[in-house]
């Protein structure tokens, strides 16, 4: 389960979008949300739109992995698609807030990479949310005033990247997912068998190299 998170307007979702859109081996948790759909998002491909109702019942089921509230509204992943997922040896991209975070690494630390994306000043974060054209003054004031809180918890990630550059914070991630994919507790499975017929091999002893003969007259 590989996490991103950030301040809202700090670049996860971008970082995460480039990520699924060139990588065969990764799927993005599709989360369910209590708020109105956006002009342009896709219910079951951007977010499962719920009612309150809905969302009560997930939760009271025991169906989402973690869930929390951001911005008045509620947020969860739903268990099932991320467990069938890791059953068949793909891995999982959130992009989720550090409420969600912490329950994921209480239910499967070991399973968890997390990674919490900086923006490289407080006055471009506010560039950047003001440059989607989404949110009113109002909305942007909250989204600020709450991102010092959320950036608060940086130092309870595996990893911490500046987003200074796009493309350099992408490849810095990819380099952090190709690194922990590689982790011997990761690979466990597969390599056991290698090595097991590795050692199997028949050693062959090396014929003793040949003497060059001296010439004579």
């Amino acid at each position: 389960m590989f996490v991103l998170s950030s301040p809202s307007g700090a670049g996860k979702t971008s970082v995460a979008r480039a990520l699924f859109e060139n990588d065969d081996h990764i799927i993005v948790s599709v989360s369910a949300t209590t708020r109105p759909a956006r002009p342009g998002e896709v219910d079951g491909q951007h977010y499962h739109f719920v009612d309150d109702s809905e969302f009560d019942r997930l939760v009271r089921d025991g169906l989402l992995l973690e869930w929390a509230h951001v911005f008045g509204y509620r947020y969860g992943t739903p268990r099932e698609p991320v467990r069938e997922a890791l059953a068949e040896g793909r891995d999982v991209l959130f992009d989720i807030e550090w409420q969600g975070t912490q329950q994921l690494k209480a239910r499967d630390a070991k399973d968890v990479v997390s990674v919490y994306v900086l923006p490289p000043s407080m006055a471009e974060l506010e560039r950047r949310l003001r440059a989607r054209g989404t949110d009113s003054d109002e909305v942007i004031a909250h989204r600020m005033a709450r991102a010092a809180n959320e950036i608060s918890h940086w130092g309870e990630y595996d990893y911490v990247l500046v987003n200074d550059s796009f493309e350099h914070c992408l490849e810095q991630t990819r380099t952090i997912l190709e690194a922990e994919r590689l982790r011997r507790s990761r690979c466990k499975a597969s390599l056991s068998g290698f090595v097991r017929d590795l050692l199997a091999e028949p050693v062959v002893p090396a014929a003793p190299p040949r003497l060059a003969r001296r010439a004579t007259d």
